[in-house]
């Protein structure tokens, strides 16, 4: 299961926009996103390439830690 630490995001409408994004993103389920601390977890099938899930999360305004 992956984990991906994501700072900026500060109330739920943050969390429900990154969770809204993953649950758009093919080969990706049970996903959990929580302010404390700030991160998404979730299921990833093995074509789910998280770089490019990073990528996606930068683009809607928050910052990915690598």
């Amino acid at each position: 299961m992956p984990v991906i630490k994501i700072s900026g995001m500060s109330c739920a409408h943050c969390t429900g926009s990154v969770t809204k994004l993953l649950e758009a993103t093919p080969g990706i389920s049970g996903i959990t996103v929580t302010l404390t601390p700030g991160q998404a977890s979730f299921d990833a099938t093995p074509e789910v390439n998280l770089d490019q899930v990073k990528e996606a999360i930068r683009k809607i305004g928050f910052d990915p830690q690598d």
